[in-house]
C-alpha cells in the first residue's frame, strides 16, 4: 500500500461524487456506495462489540470477521473484483455450528438485549441485515459476487448466536419474547 493513504483531505468528493478502486467515479448516493457504507458501518459496530466482549475467542472470531468485511468492501469498491470464496462461507458456518452446540434449544424468540456485549452483538446483527439489504439492491442492478451476499447472510446468523454465547459467558439470561 505504500503511501497510498498519506493524504486524507483530497477535496475530490466536494461535488457529491466519490472514486471507486477501478478509477471510476459515482455519485455518493449510488447503490454501490450505500452498500460500501453499510459494510463499513457494520465493521465499526463490530469494533464497538469487540471492545465490550469479554471472551478472547469471541474477540478473535470478530477480528477475523472485520478482515473479511474489509474484503467485502474491497470487492464492492472494485466492480468485478472477487476476494471472498466459498471457503469463507463454509468457515463461518462451521463457527456457527460449533458455538450453537453449547447453547440451549430455543423455544421462544429472543429480544435484543441481555448483557452489554450481547446488546452490542444484536445491534451489529441488525446493521448486518441492513448491509445485506443494500447489497441485494445493488445485485439487482449490477453483478455482485455471490459469496459476499452469502457471507453477510451467515454473519447475521453468527452475530445472533454470539449474542447468546456472550449472555451465557456473562451469566445473563437471553431476553425472551413474551407473547401476551
Amino acid at each position: 500500500m505504500g503511501h497510498r493513504l498519506s493524504k486524507i483531505v483530497t477535496r475530490t468528493g466536494d461535488r457529491g461524487e466519490t472514486g471507486l478502486g477501478d478509477g471510476s467515479r459515482v455519485p455518493k448516493d449510488h447503490l454501490r456506495i450505500e452498500a460500501i457504507g453499510s459494510v463499513d458501518e457494520l465493521n465499526s459496530v463490530i469494533g464497538v462489540l469487540i471492545a465490550s466482549a469479554p471472551a478472547d475467542t469471541v474477540q478473535d472470531t470478530l477480528h477475523a470477521v472485520q478482515h473479511k468485511l474489509f474484503d467485502v468492501g474491497g470487492e464492492l469498491s472494485i466492480p468485478g473484483h472477487s476476494m471472498l470464496k466459498d471457503d469463507d462461507i463454509t468457515a463461518i458456518e462451521s463457527i456457527i455450528e460449533e458455538l450453537n452446540v453449547e447453547l440451549p434449544m430455543l423455544k421462544e424468540f429472543i429480544l435484543p438485549g441481555g448483557c452489554l456485549s450481547a446488546a452490542h452483538c444484536h445491534h451489529a446483527r441488525t446493521v448486518c441485515r441492513r448491509a445485506e439489504r443494500r447489497l441485494v439492491a445493488l445485485a439487482a442492478q449490477q453483478p455482485v459476487n455471490a459469496p459476499c451476499l452469502q457471507y453477510l447472510n451467515r454473519l447475521s446468523d453468527l452475530l445472533f448466536v454470539l449474542a447468546r454465547v456472550l449472555n451465557r459467558i456473562e451469566h445473563h439470561d437471553d431476553v425472551l419474547w413474551q407473547r401476551d
